[in-house]
């Protein structure tokens, strides 16, 4: 749930966004945090976290983070290169002399950061993707390389690869001379104090982890779906030498965390070094899709007008996303436990309402210093705005009047970009008036707020029609339908 309101983020809207989303795309179970200049302002959790079960999911829960692994693997590197004790420009054969005299053994440690090695994706055979086989062992992953591993030159082009990663974490083992997931605890997790975040899912942490679920299975004709929303639950696995890609565990609030340790002001890591990691090695522009860069270990992109930067994460049933804006310290994590979870729709919306919100006041730490205040000393008194905020609902959909730092807005809250078609608000009299631009919805028309004998807003009328408060729309709704349904 919500942690606490502050003067310009309220979490308990951002908390119904977040579900509104979960709900519409049907997510069995969506985990998500919010951290500005180092603290957490929220905190939520919705759904569950196994259909089966219906077990209601919670804030630490453990999630396959999956590719959010390659950002701890790069750091680990990163922190070696810092010593002296590795360097970017070795050879991958090195560090790890079995791959000698090959191609890839020729393939940099920078190019393995950054995807342009060349190397195969995951191997000629990667049906442990789909749980049909174990993930690959270190024999398993050599082999893989030294025999079908080249695809492209060195350079050539930017191209993923989980195996590349693979070889990194035998590397820091070399290097280090402790096994991979012992080196990143003690060098990274533990003195960063992630205690929820684990390099690869045991028996331990089993029993807080969440169940991935496949997307809806369509059933057979006159058939029944056995499974509830037809998704099938998704067994858990151990990753094997590709813990280094795609091991790792966590939850949001921890991945926040982490995300801050990459931004301005942390110690984790020199300027310069982290400056390395977010730059872009590589561009990625695709016919249809947005640009996307990446560097050594952490993708970018451009939300909100903003640069920012994170990774996401992909493992059998689970479908994960972070991104943080490392100049004024805003972070965003979002988990969601199915196949087709709506994990990076969610989280670039969810930046965008808190970047809409804070404005410039991220830039000086205003934010968290109002966050501490209200931890301090209870809830502050509600803003002046708030009286014209409320969640609304109709036949023909949903509209929130929201606040975002002194800004009222009209949003839709079923579309993933929250801004698209929303409307800027502002007080007039009794009444909120959109600005008046082109369009072919009501421009311009007052929307008047419906209140109850105790002055809340019970309802909007926006170009003639009315909305109510979703929940009692919804219990209205639900009472008019079940004469239909007998």
């Amino acid at each position: 749930m919500p942690l606490t309101r502050v003067d310009h983020l309220d979490p308990a809207y951002l908390h119904h966004w977040v579900a509104t989303q979960a709900g519409i795309a049907r997510t069995p179970g969506v985990q998500y945090a919010v951290l500005v200049r180092g603290e957490v302002v929220l905190d939520g959790a919705w759904g569950v976290t196994d259909l089966t079960s219906g077990t209601p999911l919670r804030g630490d829960h453990l999630f396959r983070v999956a590719s959010h692994s390659k950002t701890f693997t790069a750091t680990a590197v990163a922190r070696l290169v810092e010593r002296g004790e590795m360097r970017l420009d070795d050879a991958l054969a090195a560090h790890v002399p079995e791959l000698g005299g090959s191609r890839a053994g020729e393939v940099t440690v920078r190019e393995a950061l950054g995807h342009t090695g060349g190397l195969r994706r995951d191997g000629e055979d990667a049906d442990f993707w789909q749980l049909a086989a174990p993930f690959p062992d270190r024999a398993h992953l050599l082999d893989s390389v030294l025999t079908s591993g080249d695809v492209l030159d060195r350079g050539e082009a930017f191209k993923y690869s989980n195996l590349a990663y693979g070889l990194l974490g035998l590397a820091i083992e070399a290097v280090t001379g402790t096994p991979y997931a012992e080196h990143v605890r003690t060098d990274l997790l533990e003195p960063l104090g992630l205690a929820d975040t684990h390099p690869e899912l045991d028996d331990d942490i089993d029993r807080r982890a969440v169940v991935g679920h496949s997307a809806p299975v369509l059933a057979e004709p006159g058939l029944p779906v056995r499974f509830a929303d037809g998704r099938l639950p998704v067994a858990a696995a151990t990753t094997g030498a590709l813990a280094a890609a795609t091991g790792f565990c966590s939850t949001a609030r921890d991945l926040v965390r982490w995300a801050a340790a990459h931004c301005d002001g942390s110690d984790l890591l020199s300027p310069a070094t982290r400056r390395l990691l977010q730059r872009a090695e590589s561009v990625v522009e695709l016919p249809g899709a947005p640009r996307r860069e990446y560097g050594l270990g952490f993708e970018s992109r451009e939300i909100a007008g903003r640069r920012v930067v994170g990774h996401s994460g992909g493992f059998p049933g689970q479908i994960t996303r972070t991104w943080f804006d490392p100049e004024r310290g805003i972070a965003v994590a979002v988990l969601t436990n199915a196949v087709d979870g709506p994990a990076d729709q969610i989280a670039g919306g969810l930046f965008s309402l808190v970047s809409k919100a804070l404005g410039d006041v991220a830039d000086d730490g205003g934010a968290a210093r109002a966050g501490q205040a209200a931890a301090a000393h209870g809830s502050p008194a509600p803003h002046a705005l708030d009286r014209w905020t409320g969640c609304f609902a109709n036949l023909w959909g949903m509209v929130d009047v929201a606040r975002l730092g002194e800004q009222l807005w009209l949003i839709d809250p079923r579309k993933a970009d929250p801004f698209v078609g929303a409307e800027e608000l502002s007080v007039d009299g009794s009444v909120l008036r959109p600005a008046v631009h082109d369009g072919f919805g009501p421009v311009g028309e007052a929307i008047e707020v419906l209140r109850d004998d105790a002055g809340e807003a019970v309802g909007v009328v926006v170009g003639g029609m009315t909305s109510w408060r979703a929940a009692d729309y919804e219990r209205e709704r639900r009472a008019q339908a079940e004469p239909l349904t007998r």
